[in-house]
């Protein structure tokens, strides 16, 4: 085995524990790695992608099950919506120029970090009955077709923003909002890959080993669930998403910018931490103190 081929092994584990703690960010992870450690085309990257988040998703839904955390019949329809999007968006992205496909990943690395260090506004209820029978069938379809041709298109933008719909349209817990986005995930993924096949070939060897070496994180992350803050995993993640999103966008732009283009986004996102930090009472860098229990 090969000084790469072991690294990329290893990194694999850590999509499989993204999908396993936090319902999402396979895809984030899955993209760059194959594209800047296994040197993978950006179409065949997307593509490969696609199959690892699928088949992780799949194996991961069967423990969050056991421990009753799968709402089948909302990420059923939900995944059914998103199948469409996701295939119409694969037979798209085939078609795109790679760049341009990095670029728009960059873009939604950028986008969900921001979306992760935010953070959720708890419910008052949120350990209420989820609900099953009030669904607004014409929104879920609408946004799980949304979301499927975003997946499609750029291998990502899956779980962080199903778990969220799910737990507004649904009214789901946030744990069983996790396990069930794993159903809409599998699903639309699955299907974004059958676009992506019409025109891309993959290397199924390493594919395949990633596939593997993730579902061993997987498994290991749904066991973590519960265990670990959400919160803190949500905010370090997110700083690391914005971090590769940034990089991608670096890599992207023409060789004689890219030191500017860093010195300028390590400049923007100094400024913008000390603005949060200094004027913004509500600032999730300051937020992690309030989470430690004070003693009675």
């Amino acid at each position: 085995m090969t000084a790469t081929l072991a690294l990329v092994l290893a990194l694999s584990v850590v999509i499989g524990l993204s999908l396993g703690v936090l319902g999402g960010g396979g895809s984030i992870l899955t993209v760059p790695i194959l594209v800047y450690v296994a040197g993978f085309e950006a179409k065949e990257a997307i593509a490969a992608s696609l199959f690892v988040v699928a088949v992780t998703s799949a194996v991961s839904v069967l423990s969050h099950a056991r421990e009753g955390r799968v709402m089948w019949r909302t990420g059923l329809i939900f995944g059914a919506a998103g199948m469409a999007g996701a295939f119409a968006g694969g037979l798209l992205g085939g078609r795109i120029p790679g760049q341009i496909l990095l670029i728009a990943f960059a873009f939604m690395m950028v986008a969900t970090s921001v979306a992760m260090l935010r953070g959720r506004k708890k419910k008052k209820d949120d350990g209420a009955a989820p609900v099953k029978n009030e669904l607004p069938l014409g929104r879920v379809l609408l946004d799980g077709a949304a979301v499927g041709l975003v997946t499609g298109l750029v291998g990502a933008g899956g779980g962080f923003l199903v778990v969220p719909a799910l737990a507004l349209l649904g009214g789901l817990p946030m744990s069983v909002a996790v396990g069930t986005s794993l159903v809409v995930i599998a699903m639309k993924s699955f299907a974004g890959l059958a676009g992506y096949l019409a025109t891309v070939q993959l290397d199924w060897g390493i594919t395949l080993g990633v596939t593997a070496a993730a579902i061993a994180g997987t498994l290991a992350g749904s066991k973590l669930t519960g265990r670990i803050p959400e919160a803190t995993l949500r905010r370090a993640f997110g700083w690391f998403v914005l971090a590769m999103g940034t990089f991608v966008l670096i890599q992207q732009a023409p060789a004689d910018l890219r030191w500017s283009i860093a010195a300028g986004a390590a400049a923007l996102t100094a400024a913008t931490a000390g603005i949060c930090w200094f004027l913004i009472s509500s600032c999730p860098l300051r937020n992690t103190r309030r989470e430690i229990p004070r003693p009675a």
